[in-house]
């Protein structure tokens, strides 16, 4: 591992963390360099951290379930605030506000299990090809350069710490109509060390990339295009197994509905190996407006 990958894992585990502050409240950073709104990945990945740190090792996160009512300024902190609604035998739950110059901008329920042994099945792994035989999309971004605005361009060749490789080309690499499903591996650049709360936290983030867009390939839209508003309303994500997020992992998506400016998506997230170790859904407005002048 180059000192380049391990500075972008570690720019990531650094923005993940959250300090304790007083009792239950925590503050995260603002995103380095950011501007605009906040990705919602990051406020989702904070969020889960806070709760984490009320919770003991014995019991990992199994889900969360999160609301975002605001955008976020990606160049403010963000306090977070936990409820330990409660502690019982096998389950704990808790309850985070995320608040920004005084108003709250995401709500987040997440749930903590003892590990057991159970009962066993799972979904199939998608038969796609391996991520070393596909293009990053950085690679996509050169191919493409005279297709796509400068402005995106510049965005796909700045760091970044997660490195993704479609299988297939989508939008706004093609501009041809396909149906709502897509498979997308992913990783994070680097180490990002050997707590499982960390990895569950990097899922978090990186589960808000791509999964609302799989809602208009059929129009064949994409997140720059001037005539499309795209806001995440809500996100859920379950863990199911053990799995490192600096190790390529399948999220293969699909959205059975679109209507009503709204679109709702889900996700199912592979290990290398076929393990499923995650689920994801969320729903998202995809609104079609006037471009501006």
């Amino acid at each position: 591992m180059g000192d380049h990958e391990h500075g972008l894992s570690r720019w990531l585990h650094d923005l993940l963390q959250v300090e304790a502050v007083e009792d239950n409240f925590f503050r995260g950073m603002a995103t380095p360099q950011g501007r605009g709104r906040s990705f919602g990945g990051q406020v989702i990945g904070q969020a889960l951290m806070a709760a984490i740190k009320t919770v003991g090792e014995e019991r990992p996160v199994h889900s969360l379930h999160a609301y975002f009512m605001r955008p976020g300024d990606a160049t403010k902190p963000v306090l977070y605030r936990v409820e330990r609604d409660r502690d019982g035998r096998s389950f704990a739950t808790r309850r985070v506000i995320a608040v920004q110059s005084g108003k709250p901008i995401l709500n987040l329920a997440a749930s903590f299990h003892v590990k057991e042994e159970g009962l066993f099945q799972q979904s199939a792994m998608p038969d796609v090809p391996a991520p070393e035989e596909l293009e990053n999309e950085v690679q996509l971004g050169e191919r493409f350069a005279d297709q796509l605005p400068e402005a995106y361009l510049a965005w796909l060749r700045s760091p970044r710490p997660i490195e993704l490789r479609p299988v297939g080309l989508r939008p706004p690499f093609t501009r041809e109509a396909q149906g709502p499903l897509q498979h997308i591996w992913m990783r994070i650049r680097g180490d990002l060390g050997d707590t499982v709360a960390m990895h569950r936290a990097a899922l978090s983030y990186v589960s808000d990339f791509g999964l609302l867009g799989t809602s208009v390939l059929p129009w064949a839209k994409a997140f720059i295009d001037p005539d499309m508003q795209f806001a995440s309303l809500d996100h859920a994500v379950w863990f199911h197994d053990d799995f490192r997020m600096d190790e390529w992992q399948l999220y293969s998506m699909d959205s059975p509905w679109t209507g009503g400016a709204r679109g709702f998506n889900r996700g199912q997230i592979f290990s290398r190996d076929g393990r499923l170790v995650a689920s994801t859904a969320q729903e998202g407005l995809v609104r079609e407006v006037k471009p501006r002048d």
